[in-house]
């Protein structure tokens, strides 16, 4: 699943092409991908509306409207947002095109058809549950610390929580908790103020880290001009089975299920009992 540095990299990429473009049409291969307004609204709405903005919230692409609507987009687990000119051939996995002036489109690309969109007067009614965005400024030590107090669930899975923290999912979790030393499986209320700072710190590493490599395509992730990202290469435990080692400790790289979510981690790197 596109997480945050996949997302934000498409963000970036896409920022410099499509704001002050118009929308001139729409095509819908699959019409379950409009989750509101209906069908014929979207159409309607979005049809001679100009793009002003590009934002990220967590995981969702925020795109500003000269109506003062927002269409939101989700890429789900197999989702990409493709630039092509307008002659481009259509892949068969395509589900959703938006047909802009000066000859350009956006093709929405969904293999597993689990993408979503929104065409929203309130950008919060799509994400206002979110929880912190971890690269901004007020997402410090404290305020991570401050969250993790009284919490019993699993380190891991209070990562991997969009309400928790925004946009991080199973991979850069798996790399922040290897990086922070702490185990998926420890209670989040249990970590010290050492290892909180440590976390916080580790987090914000791996994610700047991954935008820096344009995300990872470990699966079905692509940029808008098609190709691949490179931040799995610098992956340490995530994904890693297969006879993979720690590069710290050179211990195999083992998986559990952490609240039905593959977790990789080092057993010696990241012990359980602190």
């Amino acid at each position: 699943m596109p997480e945050l540095p996949e997302v934000e990299t498409i963000k970036n990429e896409l920022l410099p092409h499509i704001v002050g473009c118009q929308v001139t049409g729409v095509t819908l291969f699959w019409e379950g991908i409009v989750r509101q307004p209906s069908v014929e609204e979207f159409y309607s709405r979005l049809i001679g509306q100009r793009l002003t903005g590009l934002a990220r919230r967590g995981k969702y692409l925020i795109f500003s409207l000269t109506s003062g609507k927002v269409l939101i987009i989700h890429l789900k687990m197999t989702g990409s947002l493709l630039l092509k000119p307008a002659s481009a051939e259509v892949d068969k996995f395509v589900r959703a095109i938006l047909h802009l002036d000066k000859e350009t489109e956006l093709h929405f690309r969904d293999p597993r058809k689990l993408g979503v969109m929104w065409l929203v007067e309130d950008a919060d009614s799509v994400v206002g549950k979110l929880g912190p965005e971890p690269l901004e400024a007020g997402f410090t030590p404290q305020v991570l610390a401050q969250r993790l107090t009284n919490r019993t669930a699993p380190i891991k899975a209070l990562l991997s929580s969009q309400t928790f923290i925004a946009g991080i999912g199973n991979m850069y979790a798996d790399e922040a908790l290897f990086a922070a030393r702490i185990h998926p499986l420890r209670r989040g209320g249990s970590l010290s103020s050492k290892e909180v700072d440590r976390l916080h710190r580790t987090i914000q590493q791996v994610l700047w880290s991954a935008i820096g490599n344009k995300g990872a395509s470990v699966d079905t992730y692509l940029r808008p001009d098609g190709t691949l990202g490179t931040a799995h290469f610098q992956f340490q435990v995530a994904h890693r089975l297969g006879g993979k080692f720690c590069p710290a400790c050179d211990t195999p790289i083992e998986r559990i299920t952490v609240r039905n979510r593959g977790s990789y981690f080092c057993p010696k790197c990241q012990p359980e009992k602190a």
